[in-house]
């Protein structure tokens, strides 16, 4: 998902357009980590994902700190931002054997 997404809103006051943003990402998140994974015992979904003012502006974060930037949004006046979330399939990390003596 690239997507721009409008802070101010004529129907919406801009916490309730950043809250709306929110459920929305939240709901792409779900709907991605429902699909079926190439090989479900060794891997994970996890996601790429940007924040930023503009697409060029943007800089790479974890999906959870796009929730506490889109907090400060309000706050510094931003009229519109973009968010990059894609999906991927990762392996997941191998597990140490604990050998006890």
């Amino acid at each position: 998902m690239k997507k721009v997404f409008k802070i101010e809103q004529d129907r919406l006051k801009p916490d309730r357009a950043v809250d709306a943003i929110k459920n929305e990402l939240r709901k792409y998140a779900k709907r991605e980590k429902k699909k079926d994974l190439p090989n479900k015992k060794t891997m994970y979904w996890d996601f790429e994902c940007k924040f930023g003012k503009t697409a060029d502006l943007a800089t790479e974060c974890t999906f959870e700190e796009i929730s506490t930037q889109l907090n400060s949004v309000v706050a510094d006046g931003w009229h519109e931002c973009y968010v990059e979330v894609i999906a991927k399939a990762v392996d997941k990390p191998l597990k140490e054997e604990i050998i006890e003596e």
